[in-house]
């Protein structure tokens, strides 16, 4: 299977949103093809370069996109809601003339349905108040937060890791071992963040 691909700075994880502002001729080619066929394309984490201009080395694993809402603003730039479908891993490329990179991919089996254990309740709760702020399409959406692959694909989503850190948490498929670092993860950053007050004050 052939799929656009669509080098981020970010990540997109199963049955996440993400918004995108395209305003590059290859991604809005990609969007309206897309829409046209109502195919997919996938988004895959920057491992070097940048996002416009020439191809950037990708990391070898992504997320299927499918596009939820759209809306053309001023200057001809393309407002974008995509939902994040199933994981892939990228097993060949080739550049296309307008420099849209394309991906030979195979579709990986969806993670386990498992509870989401009690001392990880805290990150549920959180979501659940951030989530809507967020974005506005979870305000119509169902919040799975009893769902242990869910709640940690969205906190990996929310929490601010560094790059490599959040690819190696997409590339995990145990969901419970993916709330573990998280919650590690997590209570670093509260610590860090009170040290540091207790410096500023």
């Amino acid at each position: 299977m052939e799929v656009p691909l669509f080098p981020l700075n970010t990540l997109l994880l199963p049955d996440g949103l993400l918004a995108l502002r395209i305003f590059e001729a290859r991604y809005l080619d990609m969007i309206r093809a897309c829409m046209r066929d109502d195919n997919p394309f996938g988004v895959v984490m920057i491992k070097a370069g940048q996002e416009v201009g020439s191809p950037a080395l990708t990391y070898p694993m992504g997320t299927l996109a499918t596009i939820a809402n759209w809306e053309m603003q001023p200057g001809g730039l393309l407002h974008v809601d995509v939902a994040g479908g199933a994981k892939f891993r990228v097993t060949g490329t080739r550049v296309q003339a307008d420099q849209l990179l394309l991906g030979d991919i195979e579709t990986l089996a969806p993670e386990p349905a498992l509870a989401l254990p009690e001392q990880y309740r805290y990150m549920a709760t959180m979501l659940e108040d951030l989530l809507p702020k967020i974005h506005p399409l979870y305000k119509s959406r169902t919040l799975q937060l009893n769902d242990a692959s869910w709640v940690g694909c969205r906190f990996t989503e929310l929490l601010p890791l560094y790059a490599a850190d959040k690819q190696a948490l997409l590339e995990l498929d145990d969901p419970h071992a993916r709330l573990q670092i998280l919650d590690r993860s997590f209570v670093a950053l509260r610590r860090q963040q009170a040290e540091d007050g207790e410096k500023a004050s």
